[in-house]
């Protein structure tokens, strides 16, 4: 081919191959559709394109369900209602990168069998969850099979007197990196629930007035929580079947009942519970199958029993921890004991510091003999402050047969575990 030739092709068929790159392509730009009262946000959703922004105004809309399958965000104006009539999920998602934020979702449809929720997700990766208002739904929040799930700043209500009438608050199961943060969760069977849920964090959730427990996990390792308040609930936090997980600055209030405590620990190892609260509860913990976990710098105040240190735990290590103000401050099942406690502060303690270096300079043994005589005989509890109890007690101080031998704080702090932090 001559140089003319290649000449010519270049200047006429170059130019009509880029003009049809730029009208043949799709269009990547992504639009923005508004929703006022009388549209049907249902069709609004089916119409838009992946990557559009739907803004909804306030009105009250009664959807049916909602199934969004491509990445769309969708906002409120000034919390638009919907409503699932007690009939419809209202929102299920099944795509990559979908954001809900700013509505007021009411009453749910409820099946046990499909766990109907007011927003669902599966499989919906990089979803997030933000500033939305759910009240009387059956579950709130369900995600499932979901990587880099946001849950943010939702208000989560209902009004239940057994387990049955609801689902839990926020539900996750078989998830990873999920972020659960400042949301406030009330009256529904758990606050959240998670379950097969790894390299996650749970911080800055208020969840009270639970059926039955403010958190529940279970199987659900590498995780993280911090700054939450689990108050009034049927028990405040139960961690199960659980590995490598760090429990920080949680505040576990009033969570009373004849089986409620401030967290339950089930066959769990190599954890951290740190600077946490626990406050009037009936138990602050119940410790069982507990291993190589570290109790450091904790408040006990308040509770029946401080910890229940079941004979199955071993290789924890309690330091640093304050206990003031419990009717019990430790009791167990057994007499063997592999556990270390030491260098806490106790307020029942009696002895004295000549050296004056903040620890005392005899053991103190938190486990009473009356303790143990309530570990197996419950009714024993109505003696409680009576003259025989105090006799008891007085004699096994002096002369140790029945409580462990091993289970004893050989350096008791002389001040409490609040003041330090104080001074910090």
């Amino acid at each position: 081919m001559s140089k003319w030739k290649k000449y010519i092709i270049k200047l006429f068929l170059y130019p009509l191959f880029f003009t049809g790159l730029c009208f043949g392509m799709p269009s990547t730009v992504s639009r923005t559709i508004w929703v006022k009262s009388g549209d049907s946000l249902k069709e609004k959703i089916e119409q838009a394109e992946p990557g559009d922004t739907i803004i909804v105004r306030k009105a009250h809309y009664r959807p049916g369900n909602m199934i969004i399958q491509k990445p769309i965000v969708l906002k409120g104006l000034d919390y638009p209602v919907l409503d699932g009539e007690f009939r419809y999920e209202v929102f299920t998602i099944a795509s990559l990168d979908v954001v809900i934020e700013g509505f007021h979702i009411i009453n749910s449809g409820r099946s046990s069998m499909q766990d109907m929720a007011a927003i669902k997700c599966l499989d919906a990766h990089n979803v997030i969850l933000r500033n939305n208002i759910l009240e009387n739904t059956f579950f709130g929040i369900h995600i499932s099979n979901t990587n880099n799930a946001r849950v943010e700043c939702n208000t989560l209500r209902s009004k239940s007197t057994y387990e049955y009438e609801h689902g839990n608050g926020i539900h996750l199961w078989k998830c990873k990196d999920a972020d659960i943060t400042g949301n406030n969760i009330h009256g529904h069977r758990d606050g959240t629930y998670i379950e097969f849920v790894t390299h996650s964090s749970i911080s800055e959730n208020i969840s009270r007035g639970n059926i039955r427990y403010g958190l529940h996990f279970m199987f659900s390792h590498d995780d993280t929580y911090r700054h939450n308040v689990f108050k009034n609930n049927g028990a405040g936090v139960a961690v199960m079947y659980t590995a490598n997980v760090t429990m920080l600055y949680n505040s576990f209030e009033n969570n009373w009942g004849s089986s409620a405590y401030g967290m339950l620990l089930k066959d769990i190892r190599d954890s951290h519970v740190r600077y946490n609260e626990f406050i009037a509860n009936t138990t602050g913990i119940y410790m069982e199958g507990t291993s190589r976990t570290i109790f450091e710098h904790n408040i006990f105040r308040e509770n029946g029993y401080a910890v229940k240190l079941m004979a199955s735990c071993d290789g924890n290590n309690f330091q640093n921890n304050s206990f003031v103000l419990n009717t019990f401050d430790v009791s167990t099942n057994g007499l063997a004991v592999f556990n270390k406690i030491d260098g806490n502060h106790w307020d029942k303690y009696q002895g004295y510091d000549l050296n004056q270096d903040g620890y005392g300079d005899i053991a103190y043994r938190p486990v009473s003999l009356y303790s143990m005589i309530v570990e197996q005989v419950p009714p024993a509890v109505m003696l409680w402050r009576s003259f025989l109890v105090f006799l008891l007690d007085r004699a096994e101080k002096v002369l140790p047969v029945v409580t462990p031998e091993n289970l004893k704080d050989n350096k008791p702090l002389m001040k409490s575990h609040d003041f330090y932090l104080q001074s910090e």
